[in-house]
């Protein structure tokens, strides 16, 4: 390995503004797919919809089945002050890691529809803060303040979006098998899959789910010059028992996913069921129990784009990424997809 597969500045890449997707495939299957078989060293364009007749016959896929919630909510402080806050991830039962767009001190309230208020309990270093949900005076547990936010909350489009959600995007921003709700963020390379094309795929396949909490961290660009000092910030996840079956067995795995790969590796690493990972893939730091990986095309200097070149390798990454902007992929979370093989 390189000293340069470890710059952060070995990371950047420009990416025209119109490739930038800020809204869905239609079809789900209609996205472009582009197949890099590292055996061959061969690439292939096709459609999303062909991506069966590319997976290793001897092969079981990992799908996230985690949920995005309504994390982005409106409101006001006692100053009539405006608030916009983003929800990160629970902590414990009461305490909530979020974002405030907006002056906040500890104590601050924040006032939302539907009877619902939020105390900042502590500003944290990392430009987070912890909050505690109210229900009038009544602390609110997590699980009891989701259906609140479903009602009044809005989804988490990623920034460079640049758009305001709208009723379209609770669904398309949501794979069809999403049942666990907790992500703030998408698993996006579950976003290609209809409905009917997941149930062919599980029927051809062997399968199963785990479940990864996305946080807003997944966004967050390395800012270290050296990649092996960036602070990962770390996401619940849960391996059902019958992906632990497979990942015990020898059978070889399509993971879906960065998200997937990430709490299929960092069980590989540690054998635990649940928790929280904080696993970080690099050139320095190689999967060991993913075969083959279905992506979609991430942003400059991110964690995802070094996971891909965990995979990959730098220079094969960078030929990969000029390929796609080549022939006129779209990136990102609505982007298009990659299989490597």
């Amino acid at each position: 390995m390189s000293k340069k597969e470890l710059l952060t500045s070995s990371y950047d890449f420009f990416l025209p503004k119109e490739l930038i997707a800020t809204y869905p495939a239609n079809p789900r299957d209609s996205a472009k797919l582009l197949v890099y078989n590292r055996a061959a060293d061969e690439i292939s364009h096709v459609k999303f919809s062909d991506l069966e007749s590319f997976i290793p016959k001897e092969c079981a896929l990992i799908f996230n089945d985690t949920k995005v919630i309504k994390a982005r909510l409106f409101g006001k402080k006692l100053s009539g002050g405006k608030i916009e806050l983003l929800i990160n991830k629970a902590l414990n039962a009461y305490e909530v890691s979020v974002y405030i767009r907006g002056k906040v001190k500890e104590k601050t309230k924040i006032f939302f529809a539907e009877d619902l208020k939020a105390e900042v309990k502590e500003l944290c270093e990392d430009g987070s803060r912890v909050v505690t949900f109210y229900l009038r005076d009544k602390p609110l547990r997590f699980e009891e303040l989701l259906p609140i936010i479903d009602k009044i909350g809005h989804i988490p489009l990623p920034p460079y979006i640049q758009r305001e959600d709208n009723k379209e995007d609770e669904s398309e921003y949501q794979s069809v098998f999403a049942r666990e709700e907790g992500a703030v963020a998408a698993p996006t390379a579950s976003l290609h899959f209809t409905k009917e094309q997941h149930e062919r795929v599980c029927k051809t396949f062997a399968h199963a789910f785990v479940t990864l909490h996305v946080g807003s961290g997944t966004f967050k660009p390395v800012e270290c010059d050296t990649i092996t000092e960036h602070p990962m910030h770390s996401e619940y996840y849960a391996i059902s028992d019958e992906a632990k079956k497979l990942l015990d067995s020898n059978i070889k795995i399509l993971s879906i996913g960065t998200t997937s790969t990430r709490t299929i590796e960092f069980y590989a690493r540690n054998k635990i069921q649940k928790g929280e990972a904080n696993i970080f893939l690099h050139p320095d730091n190689k999967p060991l129990r993913v075969n083959h990986l279905l992506t979609n095309f991430h942003l400059p200097k991110s964690t995802l784009l070094m996971l891909v070149a965990s995979f990959v390798g730098l220079e094969k990454a960078h030929k990969l990424y000029q390929a796609a902007i080549e022939h006129k992929y779209r990136f990102y979370s609505y982007g298009d997809a990659m299989l490597i093989l």
